[in-house]
């Protein structure tokens, strides 16, 4: 792993500060801009950062500053570090001690009981184990399904509570969403809308003009004559 100045404007503040190194010299070993180191040393920037000696903190020597100083081409190098701090590994499927292998099937029969939420991917995590035997599990079709008891995997040492507690949340939220996206509201478009709409019958926008005056035209007259003598 490629080593790392700390702090650089910290070191850059203490190195305008306190050695005779050139702008550029600053600026090439804490990896910012000649300008910023200016700003730095005029007082534009930086400012109420407290200056970090890397003659204390082990990132360089008192020689090297010195070697710069008098020499303005020169440019300064991280000192090696005293003590190598080891690269983290690659984060792979969990390691499960020889001596509980035996109790797996038990505790993935313990998760299918008490968190049938969770995924074959999930309980394979938390246990290491493989889809393979979750599913004969679930279905015990497992060779020793007769035998099994479910145990709690925390209590077992196969995996840490809040491993556990971190999955089951997720399949908690995972199930929510899904649960919402099958019975929430759904908003239709507005052609959807529109074809829902009931259809007036053509009867009520068209009217039978001939039907109507036939009607009128049986109806029983009255003379005017009748009107008269009625009077």
């Amino acid at each position: 792993m490629a080593q790392q100045l700390l702090m650089p404007k910290a070191t850059a503040v203490w190195l305008v500060d306190n050695t005779a190194l050139s702008f550029d010299q600053i600026a090439q070993f804490c990896k910012l801009h000649p300008l910023e180191v200016k700003a730095i040393a005029d007082g534009e920037s930086s400012q109420g950062i407290k200056g970090l000696d890397p003659v204390a903190t082990g990132q360089l020597s008192r020689e090297e500053i010195s070697a710069a100083e008098a020499n303005p081409e020169l440019k300064l190098k991280l000192s090696e570090p005293k003590v190598r701090v080891p690269e983290s590994k690659r984060k792979g499927p969990r390691y499960t001690p020889v001596s509980k292998r035996q109790d797996r099937p038990n505790a993935i029969l313990w998760l299918v009981r008490n968190h049938p939420e969770l995924k074959d991917a999930q309980i394979s995590r938390l246990v290491g184990t493989t889809k393979s035997t979750i599913e004969q599990i679930r279905g015990r079709t497992h060779w020793n399904a007769a035998n099994l008891t479910p145990m709690d995997p925390v209590t077992l040492g196969l995996c840490t509570q809040i491993d556990l507690d971190l999955e089951v949340e997720r399949a908690s939220k995972n199930r929510g969403a899904l649960a919402d996206s099958e019975h929430g509201t759904v908003l239709l478009s507005a052609r959807e809308t529109e074809s829902e709409m009931p259809v007036e019958e053509e009867s009520e926008k068209e009217i039978d003009a001939d039907a109507v005056f036939a009607k009128l035209s049986s109806m029983k007259r009255v003379d005017p004559e009748e009107d008269d003598d009625n009077n």
